[in-house]
């Protein structure tokens, strides 16, 4: 009989936690053509497996069971696709860049999936593009290189500004918000030497950078900020200083009557109002709820609220993702709860 690839899967436990999807934990979700052939699959079993859309074929003989794909984020599936794609690669292997670099350093990719898997090769003359893999005719030095468990990419800051340069703002400043939190913050409080250190060190490789979207990346290096804890919230930061909110105090604390502690997202004086962007994704993925049921997600966020308005007089605003989408959708939401703007 041939090997359950579901009972197979129960042996590597990496889903059911808030924790990102690592490099590591994710090459135990793929399964090879050939470790499935020789469990006892066949190659029309595999083809059917793949019809009823149980199993997904990831890339050319590499697999993982529908129901991991199905609650894995775009950038998490994106990660599968590069550690697949690397697996397939001749030795030594080829260098990701740019957003295949980024996941696997563990770095969003705000709501983007790329195509393509976007890798660099030596001695590549021109871009091209073959079985969803970007080569590109871009210069990445050896001092630019690192391996992460045993894949090779460019290093953490490299791909922070080549993301800064040639993906969205909203998808750069999410990264370098995520490696700057990653450097210079603990829980909720950032380090200003580590954080002064670390742009001191991105503005002097952008300085010897000379790339379409280079001047854009510099400004958004000056704005990154590490307390910004999800993509959303480096986001609505985009959305708030295009509105012409300057400096947003975030991370607002708030001590409750019983020791307890609060931090806001995003605090608004003169409104007298703080600001929290609720990602669906706390509501909805059973990893980011921790085992609790959604009520009791929901009843735990008004009991916050009541602690905070009790403790401060002040209201709290909350929005989402469809209220962040451009700069006018979140003025506009801030507006129907009486936010004043900036002067």
């Amino acid at each position: 009989m041939a090997l359950d690839v579901f009972g197979a899967r129960a042996a590597h436990p990496v889903l059911g936690t808030a924790d990102r999807l690592t490099p590591a934990r994710a090459q135990a979700l793929l399964f090879s053509r050939d470790d499935l052939i020789k469990a006892g699959h066949t190659e029309r079993g595999l083809r059917a497996l793949v019809a009823e859309k149980r199993l997904i074929r990831v890339r050319r003989g590499r697999y993982v069971h529908a129901d991991d794909w199905a609650v894995l984020w775009n950038d998490e599936r994106h990660l599968l696709d590069v550690i697949a794609a690397h697996r397939n690669s001749s030795s030594p292997g080829l260098v990701f860049w740019g957003p295949s670099a980024a996941v696997l350093h563990g770095l969003p990719l705000y709501r983007w999936r790329p195509l393509h898997v976007h890798a660099v090769v030596s001695g590549a003359r021109h871009t091209r593009a073959r079985a969803r893999l970007m080569l590109h005719d871009v210069t990445v030095g050896p001092a630019d290189v690192t391996d992460v468990d045993g894949i090779r990419c460019t290093v953490i800051d490299r791909t922070v500004l080549d993301l800064l340069c040639g993906a969205s703002a909203e998808v750069g400043l999410s990264a370098a918000d995520a490696a700057l939190r990653a450097e210079a913050v603990q829980r909720h409080g950032q380090n200003p030497e580590r954080a002064q250190a670390w742009r001191a060190r991105m503005n002097n490789r952008s300085s010897r950078t000379h790339v379409r979207g280079i001047r854009a990346a510099r400004e958004l290096i000056d704005f990154a900020d590490g307390r910004a804890q999800l993509p959303g919230e480096s986001v609505s930061r985009l959305q708030l200083l295009r509105l012409g909110y300057r400096r947003v105090p975030l991370q607002t604390p708030v001590h409750g009557p019983d020791g307890e502690e609060f931090w806001l997202d995003f605090a608004f004086p003169r409104s007298r109002a703080f600001g929290e962007f609720d990602g669906q994704g706390k509501y909805r993925d059973p990893r980011l709820r921790g085992g609790r049921h959604i009520e009791d997600v929901v009843l735990a966020e008004k009991h916050r609220e009541d602690i905070v308005r009790g403790v401060t007089g002040w209201r709290t605003v909350r929005w989402s993702t469809p209220h962040i989408r451009t700069a006018d959708a979140l003025g506009a939401r801030l507006h129907a709860f009486g936010i004043r703007p900036p002067t």
